[in-house]
């Protein structure tokens, strides 16, 4: 049964196992079947955005089920947050069924499973049949990119927040008749699990309640990824550079759930897409770096009262959403070698860390925003602090979060010298 790249398939994928299972006698089947199924046809909706082939048949082992799509990718497990809106597919797959695996071939790839519903099967999640999921695929024509400099921690971070974003997008665009929402977001997929294949993971994981160990440069980054892209996935990573910035337009004005990114998250983003763009129109590698830029206008949630920081005795700085110090008290100010408190009003927070922690810092706070992960939150820790002269003290660091009114927070972060 072929089926068109579009919302309407997945239930016609569904009316097709169950209609099969019910002539056939085996409605025990049906409930893992058709979710299973739902799953598997949106994937290839989403992530292929082609054409998609479902045949499903009964015999003396059960329910055999293959859903065949055009995209060469592999599927791949997902280690996001419990709170995380995506990433689950894969493991509900593994731990439903008795069997499964990928096949790819001359025209993408076809994912199968197979159910049995016999008494006292395992309930240990099922591993991938290997011997399907290694039949190698098309060779695809490609062009070198060289990623420099490589963030493995940001683009983790980037990674979750990008899917989340959009699929948020796409289930907003649905309704548009400016472009096809279907294809702009599989092309967006593609560009991301082209990264994703050849992109080592970090080194380190962000666990949603644990501090990292030893998040710190160059531990944290890839001095050299070579990438090989695809030359029909060239374009793609101009089409998922539009999207995340249509993305995160909805986002600012709360029409997504998904938050706002970090400027520095979104000048990395465009980073990657625009090597991939520029390399393959002969361009040199540029490396990766953090943008110096200078203070902006602060952004202060109306129902949030500075004087509460300002003119505490004790060393605080506040921060808003978008990781910018909004209140610095004048302890805090003169402990990190500042006059005057306002010299640190509207600059990022990454202002006074350490460089060899600020991509752990803009990684864990991209988690922060996307999924609550919440380590350092009312849990005092030791850390240290940048001067304003570029010299570094020792502090204690105590976070809280502090509602704002209208679903905002500020971030409250008391410092104080360890003497050490």
């Amino acid at each position: 049964m072929r089926l068109q790249p579009q919302p309407s398939s997945v239930a016609g994928a569904r009316r097709q196992v169950t209609n099969l299972l019910e002539e056939a006698g085996r409605t025990d089947l049906a409930e893992p079947a058709v979710l299973l199924v739902s799953e598997l046809v949106t994937n290839a909706l989403l992530h292929a955005g082609t054409d998609i082939d479902l045949a499903a048949e009964l015999d003396a082992d059960g329910l055999l089920v293959e859903v065949g799509d055009g995209s060469p990718h592999l599927p791949s497990r997902r280690r996001y947050a419990a709170t995380a809106g995506t990433g689950r597919g894969l493991m509900m797959l593994e731990s439903m069924v008795d069997d499964w695996g990928v096949t790819l071939h001359r025209n993408g790839k076809t994912v199968w499973f197979r159910l049995s519903g016999a008494d006292g099967r395992s309930h240990e999640p099922a591993e991938p049949h290997t011997a399907g999921a290694t039949v190698p695929g098309p060779r695809r024509s490609s062009i070198p990119v060289e990623l420099k400099n490589m963030p493995l921690l940001l683009h983790a971070a980037w990674q979750e927040h990008a899917e989340a974003l959009l699929r948020e997008y796409l289930l907003a665009s649905m309704d548009s008749d400016e472009s096809d929402p279907i294809q702009m977001h599989a092309e967006a997929i593609d560009a991301i699990a082209v990264l994703e294949e050849h992109v080592p993971p970090a080194p380190v994981e962000m666990a949603s309640d644990e501090l990292m160990t030893d998040p710190t440069e160059p531990h944290v980054s890839a001095p050299r990824i070579e990438i090989p892209v695809p030359r029909d996935s060239v374009t793609h990573f101009e089409t998922l550079d539009k999207a995340i910035e249509a993305a995160l337009d909805l986002s600012r004005e709360g029409l997504v759930l998904a938050s706002p990114t970090q400027p520095e998250v979104q000048v990395f983003r465009r980073w990657m897409c625009r090597e991939v763009l520029r390399q393959a129109a002969g361009g040199q590698p540029e490396p990766w770096s953090v943008p110096a830029e200078e203070p902006d206008e602060p952004a202060v949630p109306s129902e949030w009262d500075p004087a509460s920081v300002t003119q505490a005795e004790a060393s605080v700085i506040a921060a808003n959403e978008a990781s910018q110090i909004i209140a610095v008290s004048r302890a805090a100010a003169e402990l990190l070698g500042y006059q005057d408190p306002a010299e640190l009003v509207g600059s990022r927070i990454v202002a006074i860390i350490p460089e060899r922690y600020r991509q752990a810092h803009l990684a864990g706070f991209t988690m922060y925003l996307l999924v609550g992960r919440n380590p350092l939150l009312h849990r005092a820790v030791r850390v240290p602090a940048l001067r304003r002269d570029g010299t570094e003290v020792d502090v204690e660091l105590l976070v809280r979060d502090e509602s704002a009114g209208e679903g905002r927070t500020v971030l409250l972060a008391e410092i104080n010298a360890t003497g050490e």
